[in-house]
């Protein structure tokens, strides 16, 4: 009976133990996460989405960020590292520069640059060939680079989601942001860059997952979005408070990702899952959260399928909040605005939605 009951003991020791001490790669940070209203307004629940139809990518996944070339066709960055040229819904591959392209813009002189995860900045001409812009910060790889804009003068502006988890350590860019973000260690920096001089400057650092990147039609601001806090801040380029930041959209029901300048000064915002309950129930608890992380996979917060985002105004005013009730498009990173549709970009998957303004 004793050695039953010392076996028995220690079968539950031994998971036990693992669950209080095994390492894991997070050193979580207390915080207390804002109380989550949910889906009210101005982000009530709709079906405005209904009529997006799926541009088929053929071989291609996870269409991350789109931009409108000089020539009127649309350029989408993918999974597999190649950009891709839609053409009336004909698509074929445009280039190939490798790593995890996510964020891709349109610069004036027609060419394209592209945040690369696994590499850094990237520039592709209109022959479709790569050369790398910035492939280093302070001497270290310009691994986890996310979003971009370009100000009117060729500035670059970037962020880089994580100077602790990046995509080339953890397997790729969608679990080091759950790795990042578990952790709230405020590891994400924006920068601007100037492709001319190669200058590198910090703008603003200690953000917790810093994610998407957009300017103002006029270059006097940026606006940023942080995954790991529910919000969308503005840092000012110019005029009197250059240099500073401010809160511009908060305790958003989702976790933000992509930001795109639209049009009439608006900003377009993916919000690529709602929020998790368990994460926020543990925010200001950073030794369950690691007990948490050392769960399976399966059993750890992930993103659950939605699709929703969002256009706003400078002063954070919401213009439009448009769902799709059967989420055919889940995690929606973004969107690209044209004259006559709207693109909706996403982290998986192997289409690229389309709604035409008309039916919105």
């Amino acid at each position: 009976m004793n050695k039953r009951l010392s076996i028995a003991a220690l079968l539950l020791a031994v998971p036990l133990l693992y669950l209080l001490a095994w390492p894991v790669p997070i050193d979580p940070v207390s915080w207390q996460a804002p109380e989550d209203r949910g889906l009210v307004d101005p982000f009530e629940v709709n079906d405005r989405l209904q009529y997006a139809r799926g541009i088929s990518i053929d071989a291609f996944t996870g269409p991350e960020d789109a931009t409108v070339g000089v020539d009127g066709n649309i350029y989408a960055t993918t999974s597999s590292g190649h950009v891709i040229q839609v053409r009336n819904r004909q698509v074929r591959e445009f280039s190939n520069p490798g790593g995890r392209p996510l964020g891709i813009e349109t610069d004036r002189d027609g060419t394209l640059v592209v945040a690369n995860a696994l590499v850094g900045l990237q520039r592709i001409d209109r022959a479709g060939n790569v050369t790398t812009l910035l492939r280093s910060i302070g001497g270290k790889p310009a691994y986890d680079v996310n979003n971009l804009a370009i100000g009117p003068d060729g500035i670059i502006y970037f962020s880089v989601s994580s100077s602790k988890f990046s995509a080339a350590q953890y397997t790729g860019t969608y679990e080091a942001s759950l790795l990042d973000i578990m952790e709230h260690g405020g590891n994400g920096r924006v920068y601007s860059f100037d492709p001319e001089s190669g200058h590198v400057k910090v703008l603003l650092e200690g953000l917790n997952y810093a994610n998407g990147v957009a300017i103002s039609s006029d270059g006097r601001f940026l606006v940023v979005s942080e995954t790991g806090l529910y919000r969308v801040s503005k840092y000012w380029l110019s005029g009197d408070k250059k240099g500073t930041s401010e809160v511009l959209l908060d305790n958003l029901p989702g976790f933000p990702d992509n930001l795109k300048s639209g049009a009439n000064g608006r900003f377009w915002l993916g919000l690529a899952a709602p929020r998790n309950h368990l994460l926020d129930r543990l925010s200001d608890k950073p030794f369950l959260r690691k007990v948490v992380q050392r769960l399976p996979a399966a059993m750890r917060p992930s993103a659950i399928p939605s699709s929703h985002v969002i256009a706003f105004d400078g002063d954070g005013v919401v213009l439009e909040n448009l769902h799709d009730l059967d989420a055919r498009f889940p995690t929606l990173t973004g969107v690209l605005e044209t004259r006559r549709a709207l693109y909706l970009t996403t982290l998986f998957g192997n289409q690229l939605p389309r709604i035409d303004k008309r039916d919105l």
